[in-house]
């Protein structure tokens, strides 16, 4: 490691340490979510999408907050001892680091608000579990899966979808169906038939299910029809045979 790479190494590190983790962003978006729209198990579900998007954007809008208090203390640190020196280079690398953590930290982000909802609204699940690779939600468990995977749901949350779909399909490959929640407003139509092919539902915010893309693609459904037809009548069911 050079110089320049040792010092843009400090420079991200120091940075870092100072931002709190999605854990506490996560906790701090939903308590003020939750303060505007309610918190009860019903209110969550009956309006389950904007709680997805009032919370992404509420954990956003702090992450920027922090982002900024976090960067002036750093440079100001940093150009105070490399006054003089040439240091457009480093810096140049150091906001494309920030803005890549961003985004792996976006993602993170939605996963545990999804976590989050899920958990207040008592649905049973394992996370991160390793079958024919690692989604993100088992249900009910991964006991349940080894024993009979057409009765589980695969459950998966992506903020942008791009290609990631295709993984989906390994990632559990005996399981009736399989679940893609995402608040991506791109995916296209051909995506979406692929996805059609191969059991995979498309679960976005009720605003995207209507938008002109997603309205008239059965595989596309809310968060909210997901519950009501998909996610509910199985709980329903594990329980009145004793699996949860």
């Amino acid at each position: 490691m050079n110089a320049k790479q040792a010092a843009l190494t400090t420079l991200f590190e120091e940075f870092s340490a100072k931002m709190p983790d999605n854990d506490a962003l996560g906790i701090e978006g939903a308590n003020l979510v939750a303060a505007k729209l309610g918190g009860t198990v019903d209110e969550i579900k009956k309006n389950f999408s904007a709680f997805v998007f009032e919370t992404e954007k509420t954990i956003y809008q702090i992450y920027k907050i922090h982002e900024e208090a976090a960067g002036d203390g750093v440079l100001a640190k940093f150009l105070a001892a490399n006054r003089g020196r040439p240091i457009y280079r480093l810096l140049d690398a150091f906001y494309l680091s920030i803005a890549q953590s961003r985004k792996s930290r976006a993602g993170k982000a939605f996963e545990g608000i999804i976590r989050g909802l899920f958990k207040q609204c008592n649905y049973p699940f394992d996370e991160n579990k390793v079958i024919n690779g690692k989604p993100d939600f088992i249900m009910p468990s991964e006991d349940h899966f080894r024993t009979h995977a057409a009765d589980c749901i695969i459950f998966t949350a992506k903020r942008t979808v791009r290609e990631r779909w295709r993984q989906i399909v390994t990632e559990g490959t005996q399981g009736a169906a399989f679940f893609l929640a995402t608040l991506d407003d791109k995916v296209t139509s051909e995506q979406i038939g692929e996805m059609r092919k191969k059991k995979i539902y498309l679960v976005a915010p009720a605003t995207l299910k209507n938008s002109t893309v997603y309205q008239h693609e059965p595989n596309v459904i809310s968060f909210e029809d997901f519950f009501a037809d998909h996610l509910d009548p199985a709980v329903s069911r594990w329980k009145r045979h004793k699996i949860i």
